[in-house]
């Protein structure tokens, strides 16, 4: 644990994604706001920001939460992804700084219930929306998905000097068709490659858990084993094939643009 951290929870609990297990998690409050380069390395650890916490998983008898990212220069879109693309050509993107919004938090109780995500949860309250989202000790974007002026999606994005993690995605249910979940994977990717970004982070893989597991659809991608990160270039790829990452992977950093929080184009 760092100088410039606390730990303020750290105690056994039921786990959210396989029923029967235990997780645990301990929360670190940030003291002292981590530098964009800092976070960079705290991502490779595995690690991820809820409010102005850190955590990563160490649960007693369980590593089925795997830590994923995908290297944005090396990603290929398949052929359903670029359905999905094309699909949503009809859509405007705006990027901003994280706020508070009471449009945000009834999009984000609606995609919660009508989606069935809620399980014992209540709807969250704008002081929960706040903390969870808006309160960062990293730098944090939002990008709004706009169908003809209606909001349909929102993405909370954490924002590194090479990398980004994606924090969470929420949508209207009644556009569930346009798999705009994927769609902000993709357009989130595109960004960053065209920024000559390195890794987007996309939280946890946990394969027996339905809500999680699609994230092994990108390829290539990464996922964190056992302290290494090892590279699933396609779906035939198994553990054992799998190759382990460099510490320092090809990178340009001198390709790397700086990032505003300014009206992204159209995608």
């Amino acid at each position: 644990m760092s100088n410039f951290e606390r730990i303020i929870y750290n105690q056994i609990d039921p786990c959210p994604y396989i029923e029967g297990e235990e997780s645990r998690t301990p929360l670190r409050l940030q003291v002292s706001a981590p530098s964009l380069e800092e976070f960079d390395s705290l991502l490779s650890q595995g690690d991820r920001r809820v409010g102005q916490m850190l955590y990563r998983t160490e649960c007693p008898s369980c590593s089925a939460c795997e830590p994923i990212r995908i290297p944005v220069q090396h990603f290929k879109r398949s052929k359903s992804m670029r359905k999905i693309w094309n699909k949503n050509q009809d859509l405007q993107v705006k990027m901003i700084q994280t706020r508070y919004s009471s449009k945000c938090l009834n999009l984000y109780n609606r995609h919660k219930m009508e989606r069935g995500l809620a399980r014992n949860e209540t709807r969250m309250t704008r002081s929960g929306y706040e903390n969870w989202f808006v309160f960062s000790c990293v730098p944090t974007a939002e990008l709004h998905y706009y169908l003809n002026d209606k909001l349909i999606c929102v993405s909370i994005l954490d924002l590194g000097k090479k990398d980004t993690s994606s924090v969470y995605v929420f949508f209207d249910p009644d556009y569930s068709a346009r798999s705009l979940g994927t769609f902000s994977v993709l357009y989130e990717i595109d960004w960053m490659k065209q920024r000559g970004m390195r890794y987007y982070y996309l939280g946890l893989y946990v394969a027996p858990c339905q809500h999680l597991n699609y994230k092994a659809r990108f390829f290539p991608h990464d996922r964190l084993v056992s302290e290494s990160w090892r590279r699933f270039e396609s779906k035939s790829v198994g553990f054992n094939q799998a190759k382990i990452v460099p510490h320092q992977e090809d990178f340009e950093p001198d390709k790397l643009k700086p990032q505003t929080f300014s009206n992204t184009r159209d995608p």
